[in-house]
């Protein structure tokens, strides 16, 4: 059998990403999909007031919002998404993510090449 290169969900299964993370009272929910040093895939779920707070990536990370609404702030600016939208937050520009009601999103990390 082939290792998988993306983990946690059932392969050759039809399947909704908003049913592979569960909304918890008063917690951030993260589910990886895959990670090596090129790429990212996670999937969270914030409860309502949940938040990760001010951080810098060395990468570009896409979010898209699968339920609810998040607000993101990127560098000062604040950004309110709902299901369907999706934001590009760049590398080492401060962001945040902060649930104003309970929602669930995508997020994708891609990282630049390691110099060699």
């Amino acid at each position: 059998m082939q290792n998988s290169l993306i983990k946690n969900i059932a392969q050759e299964t039809v399947f909704r990403l908003t049913e592979q993370v569960e909304v918890l009272p008063g917690q951030v929910v993260s589910k990886t999909l895959s990670q090596n040093a090129a790429l990212s895939v996670t999937l969270f779920a914030f409860d309502k007031g949940e938040e990760i707070g001010t951080h810098v990536s060395e990468g570009d990370a896409l979010v898209t919002v699968l339920e609810g609404t998040g607000r993101f702030t990127i560098n000062g600016a604040e950004h309110a998404l709902k299901a369907g939208e999706s934001l590009l937050m760049p590398s080492r520009k401060p962001h945040a993510v902060f649930a104003q009601d309970a929602f669930k999103m995508l997020l994708l990390v891609v990282f630049p090449p390691l110099e060699t």
